[in-house]
């Protein structure tokens, strides 16, 4: 009898790598973890010098945080997502606060937005888990008009959301030649994403995740932050002991919070590229 080889698994595609991720963010609610992010969106708005009337567009918006931050600067804003109940979600926020905002679900590799069209173009925590990311790049500066500013809040490699993925990572791999989200906070390689299409400043910043106690952190993350709890949901009973031990390890390393609490950095890159005219 001839020896016969197991077949190669297919590598996915990116259409099907995006199709996984929109259900991975679809899951959950993000909400629950998006709004405590909400001052990020606030010194995002302040760090591109955000001015009254001016046309802003917010890409894989999430729930809405730069959105809320530049419609209470008195921008024209466009709140994007790919996620419709992100967009509710955000719509609900903006009502509860009388902000005139429009909401459009979108792709951010494929705005559905004319060449040049906003002054500026926001995203916190959200474009970087493109899975093209030079093609999501390139739309960012596409719609953006010349001399207008995109403004980018990117967890980076070794900071906290960084490693945090880097964990999930070892007990649910990521799909073959997919590129870590957390590249997005490398100031080297978004100059190859932006190439001489722009100028580039960066700034490294911290975001405090501030919870009840470790167990709190991963029992919200588990049960309503896409990607963990995708991950958590992927893992026999054993496996998912396993991980949740990484994480509380991993909480230990960076925890601040001597009290029982949660006190944890999380290092992102503030970003603000200026599209050459």
């Amino acid at each position: 009898m001839q020896n016969e080889t197991a077949p190669v698994a297919k590598a996915p595609t990116l259409s099907e790598i995006k199709a996984r991720q929109q259900g991975a963010w679809s899951s959950g609610d993000y909400a629950v973890v998006g709004t405590t992010l909400q001052i990020v969106g606030e010194e995002l708005c302040e760090a591109v010098d955000l001015r009254s009337g001016q046309s802003v567009l917010d890409v894989a918006a999430g729930n809405g945080n730069a959105t809320l931050a530049a419609a209470r600067r008195w921008g024209v804003v466009t709140s994007t997502d790919y996620v419709p109940t992100l967009l509710e979600q955000g719509k609900r926020r903006a009502l509860a606060e009388g902000l005139s905002v429009s909401f459009e679900e979108a792709d951010a590799e494929a705005l559905p937005f004319k060449d040049d069209a906003f002054d500026v173009v926001l995203s916190t925590f959200g474009v970087m888990f493109t899975p093209d990311q030079n093609k999501a790049a390139a739309e960012l500066i596409r719609v953006c008009r010349p001399g207008g500013k995109i403004g980018l809040a990117n967890w980076t490699p070794d900071g906290f959301i960084g490693q945090l993925f880097k964990t999930i990572g070892r007990h649910v791999p990521s799909p073959a030649g997919v590129k870590p989200p957390s590249l997005w906070g490398d100031p080297s390689h978004l100059e190859s994403l932006f190439g001489d299409a722009a100028t580039i400043s960066t700034e490294v910043a911290n975001f405090r995740f501030r919870y009840r106690s470790p167990s709190h952190w991963v029992d919200v993350f588990r049960s309503w932050y896409g990607p963990v709890h995708k991950a958590f949901a992927a893992l026999q009973a054993d496996q998912q002991l396993k991980l949740e031990a990484d994480l509380l390890d991993l909480i230990g390393r960076f925890n601040e919070a001597e009290d029982g609490t949660m006190v944890v950095p999380s290092e992102y890159l503030q970003v603000i590229v200026i599209k050459k005219a």
